[in-house]
């Protein structure tokens, strides 16, 4: 593109990338002084001219003018990078039919729903926490929300790809770091709000009004859908231009969810759609998944996907790994794997695995609390495992540049009556739980899922999932009936 297409006045001159990292090496590139939480690219403009920049966006005054270069000063570089990240990948985001959702759970789960419901008819892209997929294309996650450029840049290689739409989880920190300023949304979903990313919100009420600008921005045409039964859902919209369209348990939702049934293997739920009434069926389990799954119907429907599509469609829909994953391979008793790491969302966790117990039955439950993040939850986390279980055994989850130990400590100043166990080494943790098991007992490993990385103090390490832990360490047994008596026999 040529740089006089993005700024008025400029020379015609070539620009073959935009950049916000100097470390990259970008011939022909324009490069934006971004300040972020940690560095300040007014720092190191030069290294960006030395890798390849012949054009300068930026806002302080500079050390240093190089002979040769172009400079642009501007109020606001990241608004300003938001304006040419826009117009560089050819306004990307209104050639597709944009889903956002925003909230604290349920983001990666509906956003896929979504995408998979949509596919058959639309060719649609995701862009998430797991993985940025789109047709045959399945690629590493970036952030939740990714920067500003590569979230245009991948919006445009999905329109060059076929793509007719594309679902995007919305980050607090993202929207507050301005990352979706430039994107057109069509759709924009709200689930609940918890405890979270206080770390870097101060308090709730910021992480709200963090939340609550993703809606403020949408235009008049967009929809906006919230959760009526979350104390927020309705101050989430209330300033918003778009058209509101409520969801939840409650009769004055529009979308109202009334007689369902938690199974096991599935759920059943009418759903009462402004006026009409639709039976719904899905292989997707517990309360929470029920109330993500009517997330992605009203989205859906609202988009003009018929009803009766959507009944049909819901009903097997792909186990997404590690989130509410039940695993099977011979045992006699439940272990369920969960990605939950709010504590809104270990709460659900743990309300679904008191249903599906027998009451002279155990739940056993492992899992940690992340390092450098949001440190006041862990003896609420404690507090909550102490509620539902009968056995806990605390380990390892990102722990970054903590003690998993320490962390494991703080947790269990929660934990008042029921016996704990600190085993840091997470695969171990997993197998312990499964020898202690008995049958009809439910194991939960949570907090992981299927992420195959951990974070350490010395940055991302490789890690082979929770699932495929569980699985390892199930296949060592073999499940022996005698009569009525069951047990397990380990192989060496």
């Amino acid at each position: 593109m040529l740089l006089n297409q993005l700024f008025k006045q400029a020379p015609e001159i070539e620009i073959q990338s935009i950049n916000d990292d100097s470390r990259k090496k970008k011939p022909n590139s324009l490069f934006f002084c971004v300040k972020g939480m940690r560095f300040d690219g007014h720092q190191f403009v030069q290294e960006a001219i030395e890798n390849g920049a012949i054009a300068v966006v930026h806002s302080e005054e500079l050390v240093h003018y190089e002979e040769g270069i172009l400079y642009f000063r501007v109020n606001d570089v990241v608004d300003t990078l938001n304006v040419i990240a826009d117009l560089f990948y050819a306004e990307a985001s209104y050639h597709l039919q944009m889903f956002g959702v925003t909230g604290t759970n349920g983001k990666e789960s509906i956003a896929k729903i979504i995408q998979e419901v949509l596919n058959p008819d639309k060719a649609t892209g995701n862009i998430g926490s797991d993985s940025i997929t789109y047709g045959t294309v399945k690629l590493q996650p970036l952030l939740t929300t990714p920067n500003i450029i590569d979230l245009h840049s991948i919006l445009k290689e999905m329109v060059d790809a076929g793509m007719k739409a594309a679902t995007l989880e919305v980050s607090s920190v993202g929207v507050e770091q301005k990352r979706v300023q430039s994107v057109h949304f069509d759709y924009a979903i709200f689930t609940n709000l918890d405890h979270n990313h206080l770390d870097f919100h101060g308090t709730m009420q910021n992480y709200f009004e963090a939340k609550k600008k993703f809606f403020d921005d949408l235009d008049e045409k967009a929809c906006a859908i919230t959760n009526i039964d979350d104390p927020y859902g309705l101050k989430m919209v209330e300033d918003s231009e778009a058209r509101v369209v409520t969801y939840g348990m409650s009769e004055e939702a529009m979308y109202s969810i009334r007689q369902y049934r938690l199974k096991k293997d599935g759920t059943s739920f009418c759903l009462k759609v402004y006026d009409q009434e639709y039976d719904i069926e899905t292989n997707l389990v517990s309360r929470f998944n029920l109330m993500n799954l009517t997330a992605a119907i009203v989205a859906l429907h609202e988009s003009g996907v018929k009803m009766e599509l959507i009944q049909e469609r819901v009903k097997f829909l792909t186990q997404m790994e590690g989130h509410m994953q039940m695993i099977q391979e011979g045992q006699n008793f439940n272990v369920l794997v969960d990605i939950a790491h709010t504590v809104d969302g270990l709460s659900r966790v743990l309300e679904y695995a008191t249903s599906i117990t027998p009451k002279n039955c155990r739940i056993i439950v492992v899992n940690g609390s992340v390092g450098k993040r949001d440190k006041i939850k862990r003896q609420k986390v404690g507090n909550l495992m102490d509620q539902y279980c009968d056995m806990i055994i605390l380990t390892e989850e990102d722990p970054r540049n903590e003690s998993p130990r320490e962390i494991a400590e703080e947790i269990a100043k929660g934990i008042d009556k029921t016996p704990y166990l600190i085993i840091s080494d997470r695969y171990d943790a997993i197998r312990q739980a499964l020898e202690l098991a008995d049958p009809e007992d439910t194991v939960l490993v949570l907090g992981k899922g299927n992420q195959k990385f951990m974070e350490r103090d010395i940055g991302r390490c490789s890690y082979q999932g929770d699932v495929i832990i569980v699985k390892e360490v199930l296949k060592k047994y073999v499940l022996i009936k005698e009569g009525e008596d069951y047990e397990f026999e380990q192989i060496y």
